[in-house]
């Protein structure tokens, strides 16, 4: 994972130099090329406005947010690798207000990471730059809105880059954003943990979507919270640029304490605009608002461009002068301004590009990991699925590119005993704080990690998850393409780990029950969910994921021991279902997952001592091509689970596709034992013992050999 250095392509990247060892003039001068870059990241976010589909951005908080990022991006304090925006070891940025995108859209097609023609046509379904930016944009990491999740995000990146190869994490977050809760679980962990390469910009423009001039509600002094965190922070005026740029030098530059900086950048929505027109949430802009915005923007650089020149003018001819005068053009024209001064009306022109960012190289994601010492297990015994984690993770995790993030329940995954016995920095807890968790891991992955996190099944935020998805769609559209800066092996590969699925939970209590998540997220794209079965079946899942390349995935696990099911050859497969016993005059199918197999099979023995075979089938992932095989063989169809229905509800989606092949009458010989009450509607759980649960629900080996029973004899 160590990358073999920069790019020798030059980036355009302001030096990183300490501008405190300047003299007074220089860092003066400094500030009179950030005003005109300024204006240059201004006129190019209106201009996206006049060539979007809807005619539309939003303005408040893109142009609030200019300042800030234009100091950041080219006051000298980042060290980028344009070339290559996945290697290693460079600087990260995060726009955890995606609503600002239109503003870093323009700063990055300037600095060269996409083509300024990416500016044009925006928000439409052709476009690579829409409402909020995600991976599909070149130089993107993550997918973002103004949901208080990219903060997190960059934190996790921030907890990577303190390692080796060691860099620093910078984010911009909005004040409304701050309300979500996800933003303080980040907060508290970055500085309870040290991150001191971790600095966040706030935009505090005072607005939000419903009111664009104040707070839905007062927000407390957010000096004071931060830095009551742990936070080291600065309050700056940000309708200027010495106070930002101070802190910036401050963080980038100054002695880092162990503590995370936040910088509170003061100001208004709309800021810079001369028309209060631009002060909203989001508008659509007439033809003849954004021309005479445009005008008097143009005209305020020209006035800054001559001021700026007044400025070098003032220079004496001495040796200091001409060495100050010297440095400033060399940073002007890092700052992509062209700096003959000869030229006369061209000095100072704007300069865009040229492209630098190329295709990323292929990612290498298969784990490499002694397969001789993982555990063999005991067909005699039993095992817990944290038992076959902790074991297989002791293996796995001597690779680096491992790591596990836990939260508050590490006992019921095995991971965090398992990786830190490895490493401990590479096996992290973020206490009672999931969305946190799922968060970092984001981070990590985005870097090439393979990387898990576990909690509870009903503790997975939604919320969350859905966002990652949208950020792992988009990175594998943008490998697909042809054009596309993401290669083979950058899409996010992240297992969340879910103990205490189906009747696991016991009797901890109602809202810990995992009867309904699978069918919750399954409708969240490209999350391929597993239920495990089986000790042998779990260690080998987990060999399957170190092969790498498997996305997302959702694995709900056993949380006490259970029998071994298969033999130590045995290989999965997603997308597959096992046929564990099957006989050539079988008289009815039962299909069930996780521990709902073992009940499966016990039914199995009662309908065999009464003369009655059954095949059983264990189905981890859904598999449509055995469910309609099954059918098609006419038999009785049971499908027995300790849940909403999952693998029920999948059948009849399979059903539905192959329509032609259905028969009315075959459909009188299905049916379903779950969780669901007698209308079918979904339910959630009552706490109790395992015994009792699988009584309640008609789940035990006798009810069910009695359900199919009755079947046949019907």
């Amino acid at each position: 994972m160590s990358p073999s250095g920069f790019a020798t392509t030059e980036t355009r990247t302001p030096n990183c130099e300490p501008f405190a060892h300047r003299d007074v003039m220089f860092q003066a001068g400094m500030l009179k090329l950030l005003a005109i870059k300024d204006s240059d990241i201004r006129i190019l976010t209106l201009g996206q406005s006049g060539d979007a589909i809807d005619r539309g951005f939003h303005a408040g908080g893109a142009f609030s947010a200019i300042l800030p990022l234009v100091a950041l991006f080219y006051g000298g304090f980042l060290r980028l690798d344009i070339a290559d925006p996945t290697r290693l070891g460079q600087d990260m940025f995060t726009l955890s207000k995606g609503h600002a995108v239109a503003a870093l859209a323009s700063i990055y097609a300037e600095i060269g990471y996409f083509d300024e023609k990416i500016l044009r046509n925006s928000r439409s379904y052709e476009s690579l730059l829409n409402g909020h930016p995600g991976p599909i944009l070149p130089g993107v990491q993550i997918a973002t809105g103004p949901m208080g999740q990219g903060i997190g995000v960059a934190q996790g990146f921030a907890i990577a880059g303190k390692g080796n190869p060691r860099f620093d994490s910078y984010c911009m977050v909005g004040d409304g954003e701050l309300q979500e809760g996800s933003c303080w679980e980040a907060v508290m962990y970055a500085a309870q943990h040290g991150l001191d390469n971790f600095c966040v910009l706030v935009d505090r423009n005072n607005g939000q979507l419903d009111i664009h001039d104040r707070m839905l509600y007062p927000m407390p002094p957010l000096e004071e919270v931060f830095r009551s965190f742990g936070w080291n922070t600065h309050n700056v005026d940000a309708t200027q640029y010495d106070g930002i740029f101070s802190a910036l030098n401050a963080f980038r530059f100054g002695v880092r304490s162990g503590k995370p900086t936040a910088i509170l950048c003061n100001t208004r929505k709309g800021f810079g605009a001369f028309s209060n027109f631009f002060n909203k949430h989001k508008v659509t802009v007439p033809t003849t608002a954004l021309a005479q915005e445009l005008l008097l923007q143009q005209q305020r650089r020209v006035a800054r461009v001559e001021e700026f020149r007044a400025f070098l003018d003032e220079f004496p001819e001495s040796s200091d002068g001409v060495a100050t005068r010297e440095l400033l053009l060399n940073e002007a024209e890092r700052m992509h301004l062209s700096t003959d001064h000869s030229l006369g009306e061209s000095f100072l022109e704007q300069v865009i590009g040229p492209l630098l960012t190329k295709r990323a190289p292929r990612r290498d994601k298969k784990i490499q990991y002694e397969a001789a010492a993982l555990p063999r297990l005991d067909k005699s015994k039993t095992y817990s699925a944290a038992e076959i984690v902790t074991a297989g993770m002791k293996v796995f995790a001597q690779s680096s590119h491992v790591v596990s993030i836990d939260s508050d329940l590490a006992s019921t995954s095995g991971l965090e005993a398992g990786t830190g016995s490895v490493d401990q920095a590479r096996a992290l807890n973020v206490g009672v704080a999931e969305a946190n968790m799922m968060l970092i891991s984001e981070a990590f992955a985005a870097l090439g990690y393979n990387t898990w996190c576990s909690t509870f099944c009903p503790f997975f935020n939604w919320q969350v998850l859905r966002r990652i998805a949208v950020g792992h769609q988009e990175r594998l559209e943008t490998i697909a393409a042809t054009d596309g800066w993401l290669n083979e092996g950058h899409g996010l590969d992240i297992t969340f780990l879910a103990t205490a699925a189906n009747f696991e939970t016991r009797t901890n209590g109602a809202t810990h029950m995992g009867n309904d998540d699978a069918t919750t997220f399954d409708a969240v794209a490209h999350l391929k969910i597993i239920d495990v079965s089986c000790p042998q079946q779990m260690l080998s899942i987990m060999k399957w994921i170190m092969d790498g390349n498997k996305g997302l995935v959702y694995l709900r696990v056993m949380r006490t021991g259970s029998a071994v099911l298969y033999e130590d050859d045995y290989q999965f497969e997603y997308g597959m279902g096992y046929t564990l016993r099957e006989s050539d005059n079988d008289c009815a199918i039962v299909i069930s997952s996780g521990r709902g197999v073992h009940e499966a099979l016990g039914a199995a023995d009662i309908c065999a001592r009464e003369g009655i075979n059954i095949t059983v089938v264990d189905m981890p992932s859904i598999d449509g091509e055995l469910l309609m095989k099954l059918y098609r063989t006419g038999l009785p169809m049971v499908f027995a689970e300790q849940n909403n229905g999952y693998l029920w509800q999948n059948f009849l989606k399979v059903l539905y596709r192959h329509q032609a092949d259905v028969k009315l009458s075959g459909l009188s010989k299905i049916f379903s034992i779950n969780t669901l009450d007698v209308n079918g509607n979904k339910q959630f759980l009552h706490s109790a013992t395992y015994e009792e649960l699988i009584d309640v629900f008609d789940l035990t080996p006798a009810a069910i050999s009695s359900a199919i029973q009755k079947q046949l004899r019907s």
